[in-house]
């Protein structure tokens, strides 16, 4: 069994909270896009842009995986092209209920949690091949990927 480690360096168990999923069967270039977008946002704020992703109310901004992305109307951040990754939204929505589970179990306050840092990396690829016509194959890749999301408790003033 794999050793995992975490990308966020100076993790601080008073201040910090983390959690992380492995070896999801998701696109990582939907998971970085979400990921991008989610970041500095509060928990409930999160899951509520989660959930319209998921109802299509609300699209993702696609920064970075753009080409031949349509543009949206409805897309925070003044960026024009996006897409509703429903998979990942609810990967990310399932990992939101972890990081919660464990701020409330370190005894924080969750409504003054933000995510600080996500983390997306590829994982092992599962390589399998497909028949076709002739007797031939193609292969098949599917890379998995590994989410990391860390929170801190906002200051109050």
């Amino acid at each position: 069994m794999p050793q995992f480690g975490y990308a966020f360096q100076n993790y601080d168990k008073t201040k910090h909270v983390r959690a992380a999923i492995r070896e999801k069967d998701i696109s990582h270039k939907h998971a970085r896009e979400v990921a991008v977008a989610i970041k500095g946002m509060s928990i409930d704020k999160a899951r509520e842009f989660l959930e319209n992703v998921i109802a299509r109310k609300e699209a993702v901004p696609y920064r970075r995986y753009n080409m031949e992305v349509a543009h949206r109307s409805n897309i925070r951040d003044g960026f024009f092209a996006g897409r509703f990754p429903q998979k990942a939204a609810h990967e990310f929505l399932r990992l939101l209920d972890n990081l919660e589970s464990n701020a409330e179990y370190k005894g924080m306050d969750l409504d003054r949690l933000r995510i600080i840092n996500v983390a997306v990396h590829k994982g092992t690829k599962l390589e399998r091949f497909t028949p076709r016509a002739m007797g031939r194959s193609s292969p098949k890749i599917d890379t998995l990927v590994h989410v990391e999301i860390v929170a801190q408790e906002a200051k109050t003033e």
